[in-house]
């Protein structure tokens, strides 16, 4: 069965998209079979993945509100051998049609059920806020993967998302477990990404990724090109980073499935 991963943080601008569609392109590489589900109304993953977003007739909203089933919304991605649940504006309207349905929040993991041996990785990119879209995805998953830039606030950030995944392991999804803290945007030059890194190592030193995602222009242009960085420019020092952070899971994964 596939293991389906949240990558979540309210905080916007950390990097989570970029890490959704390039960890997707760098898993596929590895030969996994990855399905990402774009659950941020803003659409960039589907976007970042060679997708247009509005020129789709199946979405996540259909998926949400239980109107198509996943396989009907699936969309190869272009270049990246992975397949894409596409996200775009309708999201909007699923989040506040779900405010008044009977479990509201149980929608996206009775959907990924059924699919979830067609795969071995679900990712799933929630939207920067702790809505009833991210809480859909935290009660489908099993893991949450977050990405942190390591400045001043990002700390009181993680408290709250922290706050939020404690909630839903007691009352939704006893499951749910924090895959991992990805440090993301790195400069090793700067003293207070150095600080900030060395006190998450402290506070959570077996949940930490040894893999450091850099500031890397390649990165940043890639979407633009509707690609993921790896398929733009495969050597470039943000690819790399992705590529290992992917060996790193599926390292991580198997070690956990072999002493279960």
């Amino acid at each position: 069965m596939g293991r389906i991963i949240a990558i979540a943080n309210q905080k916007g601008g950390v990097g989570k998209t970029t890490t959704c569609v390039n960890l997707a392109a760098a898993l596929a590489m590895n030969r996994q079979r990855v399905l990402l589900v774009d659950l941020d109304p803003q659409g960039n993953a589907t976007v970042g993945s060679g997708i247009d977003r509005n020129g789709v007739d199946v979405s996540g909203y259909h998926v949400l509100m239980d109107e198509r089933s996943v396989r009907e919304a699936l969309i190869d991605a272009p270049e990246g051998s992975f397949q894409v649940v596409p996200g775009n504006g309708d999201l909007t309207a699923a989040e506040v049609r779900l405010m008044d349905s009977e479990g509201r929040e149980q929608h996206l993991r009775r959907q990924l059920a059924r699919v979830r041996d067609d795969f071995d990785y679900i990712l799933i990119d929630c939207p920067p806020s702790l809505n009833i879209l991210t809480v859909n995805a935290l009660v489908a998953a099993h893991g949450v993967l977050i990405p942190i830039q390591c400045e001043y606030y990002a700390l009181e950030g993680l408290t709250a998302l922290l706050d939020t995944i404690r909630r839903v392991q007691q009352q939704a999804n006893n499951e749910l477990v924090i895959q991992g803290l990805l440090r993301t945007m790195f400069d090793p030059r700067n003293n207070l990404a150095n600080q900030v890194g060395a006190q998450l190592m402290q506070h959570f030193p077996k949940q930490v990724y040894s893999t450091l995602i850099p500031r890397n222009i390649r990165l940043a242009e890639a979407p633009s090109h509707g690609l993921s960085a790896i398929q733009y420019d495969r050597y470039s020092r943000g690819s790399l980073a992705y590529m290992a952070l992917a060996s790193e899971i599926i390292r991580k994964d198997m070690t956990a499935a072999a002493t279960a």
